[in-house]
């Protein structure tokens, strides 16, 4: 018990002192801190600094002509801006800047008072034991400031240049894309600011935003379009043969005038494309397609009407189409792997007919027309330009179903392919003109489709009646083949038919002497013609002779160049017949116009008339 009371005892004496000290130690600190708050009353806190100059127990205005005198920052400070190897140097003054003194030592002489009892007493506590520098108080016009950096950004800023390509003459000319640069003056402000607030000179970054081009860089594209001017381009058919059109060279002027260069988008990434220009390309390749183009050409047959078989007499050919945007496509791709022959895209199309096909297979079993006209009295070059004419047509195929032109088989109608000079009907006159005579042709085709049985689809008759096509065997006129004329001007003036039987027709011409016999071989169908007609109706009489100088005649000479016929209408009705019923009937209607004779003679020739008369020439029909 009693041990108990001695502890108890010490625990409260040691409390007891411990409660005396802490009292002794707190009266202790509130008087220093009284004494401390006495001893710096008016003036600045030891260890208290602006700008790193020492303001420790100064009053705010001796500390402010302290700072006044000693921080000619503002002045004499260094702010450094650089681009690349570009540098501006300036003052603080120059970018806006302007040092307060009296504001920055009242901000020093703040800084341990304020922020509550504790706060004031833990600042001064700091700055005494490990000092506390306080920022200096300027004025930043940054409106000087931004004025300052527009003259930097006016020297720094580029606009985005994209990269070109453009050819001159022959010659690629390039230039490379230019990035973008923009000085972004709000947020370079931002680290100018900062830096004036450190008072010591520094580099300020400048915050210069740069902008990408689309194309940066075209050097491939523009040694590809060099590769591609680098010599002449030479376009061929594939597997060319001596007989063959082309090749054809195209010369390197002729090439760049052909080069395009195009910005494209692919897959948001822009590109620049060289080659030649699709549509100029187009325009050349068209051109050749016309040469290169060629219709399948079926096998040529005659009928041996002894053997009833058909026999060869022209083997047939695979045809061929210039696939133009596949070529274009080949073009480019070529010249762009540095090739300069290119091979032209061709599809080919086989012939519906071979030479090895058999008349069973074709249904050319028997003959089914076959109609002769006469031409007495033709002139050698009426008789040529018919030969020339006929022999188009000799041991032709027209396939089952098929609308026959005629005009599309003749072709082209000039010397070069073997026609004469002779007497043509053309704008409403008989002049002399290349093909005279194709039309006793056209006439002797149209009688044998005629009685053959197959429809008719486009038929033009003369403008006037022509002896020829009314002449029987004996050389006579027999006016009932008025009508029964048909003429060819192609592309303008055509003859058509259509085969409207599931056999081939094969044809077969044959000139001998002032005669043409068309022969038409296929399978007949059970078919037959029946046909009557007018005869010429409505005759009206030639118009007066017309008479015209010739600046190549002598004088007194008179020459006959056309002759009068008479006006007439006419109309051709037949009926066509299948196993004893009426197939179709159709009609052909004839308007034969007036026409007169015309006499040329030479100049200083008097009376013509008379000299024509005289010579029985140009007579009228009551002469």
């Amino acid at each position: 018990m009693n041990t108990f009371n001695s502890r108890g005892y010490l625990f409260k004496q040691m409390l007891a002192a411990l409660t005396g000290g802490f009292v002794i130690f707190s009266a202790i600190v509130i008087m220093w801190m009284i004494g401390y708050q006495l001893a710096y009353a008016g003036r600045i806190f030891p260890g208290v600094s602006v700008a790193g100059v020492d303001l420790s127990g100064l009053a705010p205005d001796d500390a402010a002509l302290k700072l006044s005198q000693t921080l000619s920052y503002p002045i004499t400070g260094k702010v450094l801006f650089r681009d690349a190897d570009k540098i501006w140097l300036a003052s603080p003054v120059e970018l806006g800047m302007v040092f307060d003194p009296s504001a920055s030592a009242f901000a020093a002489y703040d800084f341990g008072r304020k922020g509550g009892l504790f706060a004031a007493l833990s600042g001064q506590v700091s700055a005494r034991g490990l000092g506390a520098d306080v920022a200096p108080v300027v004025i930043f016009d940054q409106r000087v400031a931004y004025a300052y950096l527009q003259n930097i950004g006016a020297q720094v800023n580029q606009s985005v240049v994209e990269a070109s390509l453009r050819v001159e003459g022959t010659n690629v000319v390039s230039q490379p894309g230019q990035l973008g640069r923009a000085l972004n003056l709000d947020a370079t402000l931002i680290y100018l600011g900062g830096q004036l607030q450190s008072f010591r000179d520094g580099e300020v970054r400048l915050v210069i935003q740069e902008t990408s081009p689309k194309l940066l860089d075209v050097s491939s594209q523009a040694e590809a379009a060099r590769r591609i001017l680098s010599q002449p381009l030479t376009i061929a058919v594939p597997n060319y043969q001596q007989d063959d059109p082309g090749p054809w060279i195209f010369d390197v002027p002729v090439v760049a005038n052909m080069l395009a260069v195009n910005t494209v988008e692919n897959g948001g990434v822009t590109e620049m494309q060289v080659g030649l220009d699709p549509n100029k390309l187009r325009v050349s390749l068209n051109d050749l397609k016309v040469l290169v183009d060629q219709n399948p050409a079926n096998a040529r047959f005659v009928f041996n009407d002894e053997t009833l078989q058909i026999e060869a007499i022209a083997a047939s050919a695979i045809g061929r189409a210039m696939d133009v945007e596949a070529s274009i496509k080949a073009i480019n791709e070529a010249l762009l792997r540095g090739e300069h022959t290119v091979v032209l895209n061709i599809v080919e199309q086989q012939p519906a007919v071979a030479d090895t096909a058999s008349g069973a297979e074709l249904g050319i079993t028997q003959l089914v027309a076959e109609q002769t006209t006469y031409f007495y009295g033709s002139s050698s070059a009426r008789i040529q330009n018919i030969k020339a004419a006929a022999e188009r047509y000799h041991g032709l195929l027209v396939a089952p179903g098929e609308t026959f032109s005629m005009g599309s088989v003749l072709g082209d109608v000039s010397l070069e392919n073997g026609f004469a000079e002779a007497l043509i009907i053309y704008g409403g006159r008989t002049i002399k003109g290349v093909g005279g005579g194709v039309c006793q042709v056209s006439t002797t085709l149209f009688r044998t489709v005629f009685f053959a049985g197959f429809p008719v689809v486009e038929r033009y008759s003369h403008a006037y009646r022509v002896s020829y096509y009314e002449k029987t065997i004996s050389g006579a006129i027999n006016p009932d083949l008025a009508g029964m004329d048909a003429t060819v001007y192609f592309p303008l003036v055509d003859f058509k038919f259509q085969n409207d039987t599931p056999y081939w027709l094969l044809m077969e011409t044959y000139v001998v002497g002032e005669t043409l016999t068309w022969k038409l071989y296929s399978t007949s169908d059970g078919r037959s013609v029946t046909s009557e007609t007018t005869g010429p109706g409505n005759v009206v009489p030639p118009l007066p002779p017309i008479f015209e100088e010739n600046p190549e005649l002598k004088v007194g000479e008179i020459k006959q160049v056309d002759y009068p016929a008479q006006g007439a209408d006419v109309t051709v009705t037949r009926t066509v017949w299948r196993n004893g019923q009426i197939y179709f009937t159709d009609q052909f209607q004839t308007h034969y116009q007036p026409w007169a004779a015309v006499c040329e003679y030479g100049p200083g020739t008097e009376n013509p008339e008379r000299a024509a008369r005289k010579s029985k020439l140009c007579l009228t029909p009551n002469t």
